[in-house]
């Protein structure tokens, strides 16, 4: 074999991996069809650290989630990666919305999220004294940091530990050999070729279920599906309004969180995101200024001071998820494929939020995945 492992994808979970797994193994390979790492999903986010309240109890999303958090925070302190644990709070106007945030703490409670607390009123105002609320839940453990110095740190980690990462390679092939696996790459300038790889890790994001398929791995259950989230900034001032992370009662079965209010380390304040459906699959990261008045309508229940002017197109992006609209909320796809007939691959589907949160976790499941597979 050329490569020991082979990880498609540079994204954040992908860089972590690399790190991860080159910490034991060495003849390990990166590869990521764009100029740099990061540039999809990735990089278009909240750059938001949960706690892991929302998901269901005992599921990876759950338990990854709240390990990644620990791991990120300790990780951050050792490699000096800004971040700020700013703290989140779910908001309630509403009494009928005071007995979801009951289910919301117990619900963390379950999953060993042991920090979130009811606070009234004043204690709000404490926190937060420009937005209105009667009730919400909070939880401190919450924060933000920056994704971009993370990747930075994960790459350098992954090439100090000998990894080859190549940028501007797009995987248009992959063929199971007798053992392991044959990879066929074509570079920008439209050249090809193929190498030979014992183990192959997929971690394509948007693009996982298209990679999965091209072993003949194209189960109905893996199928991505595309939801685009659009987000706008405050403007005139009004960022010195909000200090952390807000958010509204979330719906049931709804993709995402809800329009909710986070911060970056720079001060800025960003609303967002909405959940677009995309029937196409087509990337657009435009933004549609007709959905100000959706996001105004949204946030003005709890942040008074807010205009439709105040609004100002920010960024998009789109997360490869597991459901299409009135699915039930699906876990993270994370499998060793032996029991298909492809021992030593191993698909990555579906890493939405919490990926980044959870991205240290993910790395080390997958390096106990290859580990065991050894065995």
């Amino acid at each position: 074999m050329d490569v020991y492992v082979t990880i498609i994808g540079a994204g954040i979970v992908g860089l972590a991996i690399a790190r991860e797994v080159s910490n034991s193994s060495k003849n390990v390979f990166l590869i990521e069809k764009n100029l740099k790492f990061g540039q999809e999903s990735s990089s278009r986010n909240s750059e938001v650290i949960h706690s892991g309240i929302h998901y269901p109890y005992g599921s990876l999303k759950t338990r990854l989630c709240i390990q990644g958090k620990e791991m990120l925070y300790d990780y951050c302190e050792l490699k000096d990666i800004s971040y700020r644990k700013c703290g989140k709070l779910i908001v309630s106007s509403s009494v009928a919305d005071k007995d979801t945030l009951i289910q919301i703490l117990q619900r963390a409670q379950k999953n060993g999220v042991t920090d979130g607390r009811i606070i009234n009123k004043d204690e709000i105002h404490d926190l937060e004294p420009d937005i209105i609320a009667d009730t919400a839940v909070y939880f401190p453990s919450s924060g933000i940091l920056d994704s971009h110095s993370l990747m930075k740190q994960f790459e350098t980690d992954a090439i100090n530990n000998e990894t080859q990462v190549v940028y501007g390679s797009e995987v248009v092939s992959l063929k199971k050999l007798n053992e392991g696996y044959e990879v066929t790459l074509k570079e920008q300038d439209g050249s090809v070729y193929s190498f030979t790889s014992e183990k192959v890790i997929n971690s394509a994001g948007l693009y996982a279920d298209k990679i999965s398929s091209m072993l003949g791995l194209s189960k109905p259950e893996n199928q991505v599906f595309y939801w685009k989230g659009e987000y706008f900034s405050l403007s005139n001032g009004k960022h010195k309004f909000v200090s952390g992370l807000i958010y509204p009662v979330p719906e049931s079965n709804m993709v995402g969180l809800g329009i909710h209010t986070t911060v970056d380390l720079g001060g800025r304040v960003r609303l967002g995101p909405n959940a677009l459906f995309m029937t196409d699959k087509k990337i657009d990261y435009s933004i549609d200024p007709e959905h100000v008045k959706d996001f105004h309508d949204s946030l003005k229940k709890y942040l008074p001071f807010l205009e439709p002017e105040d609004l100002v197109p920010d960024q998009v992006g789109i997360r490869p998820t597991l459901q299409k609209p009135g699915d039930s909320t699906r876990d993270f796809i994370i499998e060793e494929e032996s029991k298909s007939g492809y021992p030593g691959f191993i698909n990555l589907i579906g890493i939405e939020s919490p990926g980044l949160t959870a991205c240290m976790s993910i790395a080390e499941y997958v390096d106990q995945l290859i580990s065991g597979f050894d065995q």
